[in-house]
């Protein structure tokens, strides 16, 4: 026998089925709606890295051994003026040195510059920011201290925190912006500013102002043995955190960038009660610290498993290439790792940290520079003649033009395409309309449409393609 049911019971039920009936709708023409991208010849395959690995049956064959990459590194940092090994760096610095030093790194445009509501940087203001230069402060010898990096910190032309720009670029884009130290880094300390708020420091391949507040001052063993203990974690994702700690802010859900590697403790050095976590499904890194006085001080951490980690270096393959790079696939593009991202060059420089592979932090560094494989083109080379040689490029190689640096993908229906953190999209289209959009991100693109201007394409201005195998 059957139960009348109420009134409103049946109204319930009504709006439920209209309700869900709707939203059936929507997710069917959500589902049917085709996939779209204003990029030229893309297809959303292209965005996945299985697409391209299937191509490559040698993909899991190991490039170069550790032992290879050591020597590899050796070679880059014997051929590229612009590295330095931190052990290397001079214990003092006489006045004549540092303060060319600074003023290579800190002297004004010769072109002009802006804020962002166009107003011209004056002269005022850029005294101002002079004077916190310190070079009053710079004595006949300088002694050079050491520090590790405890969190991520941007490394600036000049100790200030303004953001210029000049005419033709866009307000992402910060021209006192250089690159970024990341945690557990080693750098040289080579002065501060007159507020005491930015240290001048360089690092294995980059010189600059990084706030005092990111970095914590130890002896010289502390911070050189530290960068080469074993053994060790690898963060392998765009990005990784440590775990939650309550009364340790400075290590609580800390971030730690892609290619950063960080000494490894077992639960026999420190027990089974980290922080008040039990370590069996996380990983116990030593993390520096600073203390009151901005010095040096070790301190045990946590990084869950379930972060994208690796106990020592990824063997260097073709495989593990592409699958990094990928891990940065859709985000936004950071000139000098600004935006807590990445920059065309940074992004590699990330990817092939995580193989223990060193290279200088500048396209034209890179691109000009003798390390790795070189095949090089004069710009008046023809077309044909670069893409043949193109096609002979692996996946994983540097292609290079001025100020930009790509990573080749492969070939799709003939056609190369690479993954770069870039800015800008231009090409002509089908109509012979110049399209100008933007990117603004690690995208997958061609590399033949695209153009810089109507009158230049990308293909005009490649002028080298290096290989690091």
């Amino acid at each position: 026998m059957l139960t009348a049911l109420p009134v409103r019971t049946y109204k319930k039920a009504s709006l439920f089925l209209i309700f869900w009936l709707c939203y059936c709708c929507v997710a069917f023409k959500a589902d049917a709606e085709p996939w779209q991208s204003d990029i030229p010849l893309l297809t959303v395959e292209h965005l996945q890295v299985e697409y391209w690995l299937q191509r490559l049956p040698q993909a899991k064959t190991l490039l170069l051994t550790q032992e290879q990459i050591a020597l590899r590194n050796q070679d880059t940092f014997a051929v590229q003026p612009e590295m330095r090994e931190i052990a290397a760096i001079p214990l003092q610095l006489s006045r004549a040195e540092l303060t060319a030093r600074i003023q290579q790194v800190s002297g004004i445009p010769t072109s002009p510059r802006f804020l962002a509501d166009s107003t011209p940087v004056s002269a005022a203001q850029w005294a101002s920011i002079q004077q916190q230069l310190n070079s009053a402060g710079i004595q006949a010898q300088n002694p050079t201290r050491f520090a590790l990096v405890t969190q991520r910190a941007l490394m600036v032309a000049m100790p200030t925190e303004l953001r210029v720009f000049n005419d033709a670029m866009a307000l992402d884009l910060n021209r006192l912006q250089e690159t970024a130290v990341f945690v557990g880094e080693p750098v040289a300390v080579l002065h501060q500013s007159t507020d005491a708020q930015w240290f001048f420091v360089q690092n294995y391949h980059y010189t600059g102002w990084v706030k005092a507040e990111a970095l914590a001052l130890g002896t010289r063993e502390q911070v050189l043995n530290y960068a080469k203990r074993e053994p060790f974690l690898v963060i392998t994702g765009a990005k990784a955190i440590t775990n939650y700690v309550p009364q340790l802010p400075a290590i609580s859900e800390l971030q730690l960038d892609m290619g950063v590697r960080l000494p490894q403790l077992h639960p026999a050095q420190v027990g089974h009660n980290i922080h008040g976590q039990n370590p069996h499904s996380s990983f116990i890194v030593e993390l520096p610290t600073r203390d009151a006085n901005g010095l040096l001080q070790f301190i045990p951490a946590l990084i869950a498993r379930n972060q994208d980690v690796h106990q020592g270096y990824l063997p260097y393959t073709t495989e593990h290439v592409l699958r990094q790079a990928f891990k940065y696939l859709g985000q936004r593009y950071g000139w000098g790792y600004d935006y807590n991202s990445v920059d065309c060059t940074g992004f590699l420089v990330d990817v092939f940290r995580t193989f223990g592979l060193l290279m200088p932090r500048n396209s034209g560094q890179q691109g000009y520079g003798a390390f790795g494989q070189n095949t090089r083109f004069a710009e008046q080379t023809p077309h044909a003649e670069k893409l043949a040689v193109l096609r002979h490029a692996q996946p994983g190689d540097f292609i290079y033009r001025p100020g930009h640096v790509m990573l080749y993908l492969g070939e799709s229906h003939g056609e190369p395409f690479v993954i770069h953190a870039v800015f800008d999209l231009a090409y002509f289209t089908q109509q012979g309309a110049f399209y100008r959009g933007v990117l603004n991100s690690v995208a997958v693109t061609p590399l033949t449409p695209l153009h810089l201007t109507p009158e230049q394409s990308y293909l005009d201005r490649l002028y080298a393609i290096k290989s690091l195998r």
